[in-house]
């Protein structure tokens, strides 16, 4: 049975959310939005297609037609439930509030910030291991090298050295190289992250004045106290975890189904987030005139993420 072609260029935010956010170019060039570029904030941002937006190359290196499977399922669900969305009716019926509350644990899950703790995750289970295997198990190592080698390992250097060289050829790692691993993981916790979100409730919040703009992480676990906003913590520890679905309307999970209005106060603290945690780019609709707002935030971002 042939199989469908690997997909190399892989949207990690959907083109149907990325639609809400744009407007008809000139010249019959079709629907457009406006990425900034954080690493440039003072270069000139031209409009883009939802196409050239919000993608990174091979982010599911291995079999990404499971994953894109799995994504379609949500994502077909989500025209209908941004039309109740719009029209004020978003909990009339079940299926659009767990289609939405879908969307929002996919973006949080098919993410950079996801890819960069998966594998922060493996190279501490790796150190721990190496650490592991050198204490229990010297004797079997130098015996092991001196066999495979011909060389008597002493020193914990040596031995380390050796223990990750075995650890590099076991399966584990073998799928990590391959893409297979990333893949099987984020699909995990992707039916994991769906099934702990059943139980919360969706708050559709939309801005007195002023618009949502989405970053290139836009799913974010967010915890606030006061004046305090933090993010990226685990969701167990969040208070909420929040999504922008367009200008004028963003998701977060709670404890009841609510639409809620908001300050442009609160709609900056937010969109402040969204610019502090994106990799790269945030986007916005092309008459937001959020440009400045973007500039000044760019500059508050934490200093590893202002490198070029």
């Amino acid at each position: 049975m042939a199989t469908a072609p690997q997909t190399s260029r892989q949207h990690l935010i959907s083109q149907v959310l990325l639609k809400q956010f744009t407007m008809p170019g000139p010249k019959g060039s079709g629907w457009q939005l406006l990425p900034f570029d954080l690493r440039y904030p003072g270069r000139l941002h031209k409009l883009k297609s939802t196409r050239a937006c919000g993608w990174a190359e091979n982010f599911v290196a291995f079999d990404s037609t499971s994953a894109e499977a799995l994504w379609c399922d949500v994502e077909r669900r989500v025209p209908a439930a941004f039309s109740a969305v719009h029209a004020g009716t978003p909990f009339t019926d079940s299926l659009h509030v767990a289609a939405l509350r879908d969307l929002v644990v996919l973006h949080y899950v098919r993410s950079l910030h996801y890819r960069d703790v998966h594998s922060d995750a493996l190279e501490r289970a790796r150190t721990r291991l190496v650490a592991k295997v050198i204490s229990q198990y010297p004797e079997q190592l130098r015996r092991e090298a001196l066999r495979e080698t011909g060389l008597h390992l002493s020193g914990p250097a040596s031995l380390g050295a050796f223990a990750e060289r075995l650890i590099e050829r076991s399966s584990v790692m073998r799928d990590h190289e391959s893409g297979k691993l990333f893949r099987t993981s984020i699909e995990d916790t992707f039916r994991k992250m769906r099934d702990l979100a059943s139980t919360r409730r969706l708050e559709v919040i939309t801005p007195e004045t002023g618009q949502f703009l989405i970053g290139d992480n836009p799913a974010l676990t967010l915890t606030l106290d006061g004046s305090r906003t933090t993010y990226g913590m685990a969701f167990g520890d969040a208070q909420t975890l929040v999504l922008p679905i367009g200008p004028r309307h963003m998701l977060s999970l709670g404890p009841e189904n609510v639409m809620l209005t908001v300050p442009r106060s609160f709609v900056d603290r937010l969109n402040a987030v969204q610019v502090h945690a994106a990799d790269r780019y945030v986007y916005m609709h092309p008459k937001s005139g959020l440009e400045p707002f973007v500039e000044r935030a760019a500059q508050r971002r934490p200093a590893e993420k202002r490198t070029t």
